[in-house]
Parts: structure tokens; C-alpha cells; sequence
């Protein structure tokens, strides 16, 4: 049953098809379902069966918010818990799953979701950059950097995509600056090693 369960995760976070929503169905598994519903379109519909969830449940609290996002219409907040551990891998599945509207209505509540966890740019940055969004990713990135200096992390990341992408000039700035912030951060140690090879 585990590895049934664990297969039929596995379709619904890669690439959803009945088959998966059958066995959530058939096996009680509320959670999953809701979001087989959520990706389908069936949005009142999810939103009921994360409601039965939501109080005992936090992923279904964090959907349950999540759906509220998308329909624009807030009346529960989200924790900074459920900011940290689902923002981001939720974000991911709307844009593998090519919901982009539904993507844009909660980016549109950035601001919000910034005031219960400051990390929320950076969540949002990194999420739309490795999904190939780069431009949009600096965006959240740089934003992230005004509202949240003091993040090692932030600054190692906007210098991995600027290493990546040959900016060496740019990418030794924000190493600067983790390093500045914490001088032991060997990410960020090695990287800046790495391009000062490449500059002899």
C-alpha cells in the first residue's frame, strides 16, 4: 500500500492522470484528492474537501488559504510555517501543471504573505527561476534583497544564477554581501574562489 501511495504521489507531482485520483479516492486519501480536484479546475469543490481537513491538517489549512488566494476572496491567513513549507513546492506543481492564472492570483498576495514570512520573495524567485522563469526570478530575487537584506542564502542564490549565467562581475557582488553578512558561508566561499580562478 505504501508503494502504491507513494506512485501515486508520484503521477500527481509529475504528471496527473486518473489513475492516481482513483487510488486516492478509493483509499480515503482527502488531502491528495482535494488537489487532483484543485488541478482539474474543480475549485469549489477542492475547497470543500480542504475545509473538512483544515483544522487538523496544515497542508490543508495552506490550500484552503491557498484557494482563497486564487478566488481573491481571503478570510483565513496562512502561518509562517505554511509560508516556509508549502509556498514553494505548491507554486511549482500550478506551473508544471500550466496554471498560470491561478500562479498570478496568489503572486498578487506577495506583499501579504511577505508580512506573516519575509522569506516570501525569495520563495517566489526561486521557484519561478528553476522553472525557467529568469527574468521574473530576479525580480522576486532583487525585491527579496530590499525587504530581507540579511539573508546569507538570498545573496549565495542571486550569485549562483549570475555564475551560471557568466555574470562573474555581479555574481562576486552578492558574494560580497553573504559574505558580508556571514563570512564562514562556504557556499559562498568556494564560489568566490572559483571565480577568481577563472579571473587569473
Amino acid at each position: 500500500m505504501v508503494s502504491e501511495y507513494k506512485q501515486a504521489k508520484e503521477k500527481l507531482l509529475a504528471a496527473f492522470d486518473n489513475d492516481c485520483r482513483q487510488f486516492f479516492v478509493k483509499n480515503g486519501y482527502m488531502l491528495e484528492n482535494a488537489y487532483c480536484e484543485l488541478l482539474s479546475d474543480n475549485i469549489s469543490k477542492a475547497k470543500n474537501l480542504f475545509a473538512v481537513l483544515k483544522d487538523n491538517d496544515i497542508r490543508a489549512h495552506w490550500a484552503y488559504c491557498m484557494i482563497s488566494m486564487i478566488e481573491n476572496n481571503i478570510r483565513e491567513y496562512p502561518s509562517y510555517f505554511e509560508l516556509r513549507n508549502f509556498l514553494e513546492i505548491d507554486l511549482n506543481i500550478l506551473i508544471n501543471y500550466f496554471k498560470g492564472d491561478y500562479v498570478e492570483s496568489i503572486i498578487r498576495y506577495s506583499d501579504f504573505m511577505y508580512t506573516i514570512n519575509p522569506e516570501v520573495y525569495k520563495f517566489i524567485g526561486r521557484v519561478f527561476y528553476n522553472n525557467g522563469l529568469k527574468e521574473q526570478g530576479i525580480f522576486f530575487l532583487e525585491r527579496a534583497k530590499n525587504y530581507f537584506y540579511h539573508d546569507p542564502e538570498l545573496h549565495f542564490l542571486i550569485a549562483y544564477i549570475y555564475y551560471n549565467n557568466k555574470d562573474f562581475k555581479r555574481a562576486e557582488k552578492a558574494l560580497t554581501d553573504c559574505l558580508y553578512i556571514l563570512p564562514a558561508y562556504f557556499p559562498a566561499v568556494d564560489m568566490l574562489k572559483k571565480i577568481k580562478m577563472l579571473s587569473c
